[in-house]
């Protein structure tokens, strides 16, 4: 007779590199134990390969994942072009309209549900408590860009091996472009007006992209242009930054002692503005998704609910402790008094409420989403954007001529795509 195992089910799960996902994947064993006729099978990647991995796999039908770490730019182009199973049918005990509905709407089409949530997250200022303070200095709750500048001057102390902020210089639409076009926006630029014009020749994304270079230059450390997430983390985590503005989801890492050198010496404050009415802070989740193509959409769907369970946010608090339940998705969670503790849940909760995908920007623009724009070209056209500023950030162009070749190659790019539509 065939074992249980000769006769699983495989899933094929594309998973992105971050901490939470590598945490689900270590306690996976409970989903196998519960469903003991799938098995599974984990493709863990970068950020940058990842997205170009499944955006390839699923607009060839390549059938090559079963599951995939998506996000939400993917899940409602994905969603409208059929590329993706619904899942509307979650059972009822799945409790669907306990999702945060900010980030329920980022991943809902036409009134269905085209991926669960795994992680919600926006974007916050986390900052060392005791350089601050050292510097003299007080982090309000909402700082601007102006003080956001002059205090990581005050921390820098490059002979000591310390710089005063450390934000993303890797090139690509979600690295260094979901940074800056966040930022932009509390600037005033946008990525097009009404008629769908390129507007990187405008005095907004001027000083937008010259504040951030010049601060960095300042203030940030050495070989910046090659740093995104993961680097900046690991910066942080090791005592080498005073300010770094990015993820809320990050906020876990850095206040564990396990992982941070500094996890007692960590304050948080919502992303800066520029006195326009828009903060710099973005709007994410990393979702789980099932392709269209996929010949085990049952077997995947038990995974997902899984994964993005109540129970599984409160398998992690038992064994890992509340601050590293994966954040963001439910509104259970932040009504939890055990999660209200914890140091940085109700920041993260503010900074997520507080972006609107709908009106990203100060000026009406014709697009949704805040660190991106929710078309099928932008993908391409930002991480082309993206190579530009990394390298004026590297000092190899000069500002003016990345925002012009910006300005060149996305409208080249729009007119080809047949814009406006």
């Amino acid at each position: 007779m065939l074992s249980t195992a000769a006769l699983a089910e495989k899933l094929t799960i594309a998973m992105v590199n971050n901490g939470d996902m590598i945490r689900m994947q270590k306690l996976s064993d409970d989903f196998t134990a519960k469903n003991p006729d799938i098995e599974l099978e984990w493709v863990t990647l970068e950020e940058n390969i990842l997205r170009q991995r499944v955006t390839t796999d699923i607009a060839t039908k390549g059938g090559q994942y079963d599951v995939m770490t998506i996000g939400t730019y993917e899940v409602p182009i994905w969603g409208k072009q059929g590329w993706l199973v619904s899942l509307n049918d979650l059972p009822e005990t799945y409790d669907i309209d306990d999702l945060l509905p900010a980030i329920r709407g980022g991943l809902t089409v036409d009134g269905e549900l085209y991926a669960a949530p795994f992680y919600g997250e926006s974007s916050m200022v986390m900052y060392r408590t005791d350089l601050m303070e050292k510097a003299g200095m007080e982090m309000p709750d909402a700082p601007t860009w102006t003080f956001i500048r002059e205090a990581a001057a005050a921390m820098t102390d490059k002979d000591a091996g310390v710089y005063g902020i450390c934000l993303r210089g890797k090139a690509g639409w979600g690295e260094n472009m979901a940074f800056l076009t966040a930022t932009a926006n509390s600037f005033g630029a946008k990525w097009f007006d009404m008629d769908w014009n390129a507007q990187f020749d405008s005095p907004e994304w001027k000083e937008a992209l010259t504040f951030y270079i010049e601060m960095m230059n300042e203030s940030g450390p050495p070989g910046a242009a090659n740093n995104g997430f993961n680097e900046n983390l690991s910066l942080f985590q090791t005592g080498k930054c005073g300010m770094w503005i990015d993820a809320t989801v990050a906020a876990s890492f850095v206040t564990n002692p396990t992982d941070s050198q500094v996890a007692d010496k960590v304050g948080f404050a919502l992303a800066p503005d520029n006195g326009l009415g828009k903060r710099g802070n973005w709007l994410w989740a990393w979702s789980l998704g099932i392709p269209a193509g996929t010949q085990k959409a049952e077997s995947a769907k038990k995974f997902v609910e899984w994964a993005t369970s109540k129970e599984y946010l409160a398998m992690v608090a038992e064994k890992e402790g509340w601050a590293n339940v994966p954040p963001g998705t439910r509104t259970s969670l932040y009504e939890n008094p055990e999660y209200a503790k914890v140091p940085f849940a109700k920041m993260t909760l503010d900074s997520i409420n507080a972006a609107d995908p709908q009106n990203p920007t100060v000026d009406e623009v014709p697009y949704v989403g805040v660190q991106f724009v929710a078309i099928p070209e932008f993908q391409g056209i930002a991480t082309a954007v993206g190579q530009q500023f990394s390298a004026a950030l590297a000092g190899t162009t000069s500002i003016d001529d990345a925002l012009s070749n910006a300005q060149a190659l996305t409208t080249r790019e729009m007119q080809k795509a047949g814009y406006p539509k």
